[in-house]
């Protein structure tokens, strides 16, 4: 009991760390940058924050696959048709297309960032936390059984 509460714990840490970090990028930081059309606020904040955003969606990640494994058990549990293995499914989901559009963020948007592209940055600025909300939202509903997302 102590190792999961842990680990649940640990989960919810890195939530708040990553999607509350994205929320204060996407509603504050952002629109400043967009406004002043000055690629360097994002930038300025982006190094910043990646020291800790980083590392909180590590542990997310890997709390997250121990409590789904604790869950539902192996793989099997996991592609089962009930409503708490949706939402694992859900979240694996969101988690292929957070890392997708990081990656392309990382390769392709950043090493061209300019003042006059931050719209493209910005649109994947608001995918990821996007993203981060419904992952929020799904592991939520798991206190419910994931119920409130996938009724039987």
């Amino acid at each position: 009991m102590a190792t999961y509460f842990l680990f649940l714990s640990l989960h919810v840490l890195g939530a708040c760390i990553w999607v509350g970090g994205h929320l204060v990028l996407a509603t504050r930081i952002l629109p400043r940058a967009l406004r002043e059309r000055r690629a360097s606020v994002v930038s300025d904040f982006e190094q910043a924050y990646e020291r800790i955003g980083l590392p909180a969606l590590a542990v997310q990640v890997a709390t997250g696959l121990w409590l789904a494994h604790r869950a539902l058990g192996g793989w099997s549990g996991w592609l089962a048709a009930n409503p708490p293995a949706r939402v694992i499914q859900l979240k694996l989901l969101l988690l292929a297309a957070t890392v997708a559009l990081a990656i392309h963020a990382k390769l392709r948007v950043i090493p061209r960032l300019r003042d006059d592209n931050l719209p493209v940055l910005g649109a994947h600025i608001v995918g990821v936390t996007t993203l981060g909300v419904l992952f929020t939202l799904a592991g939520a509903s798991l206190r419910f059984g994931g119920y409130p997302l996938f009724t039987p």
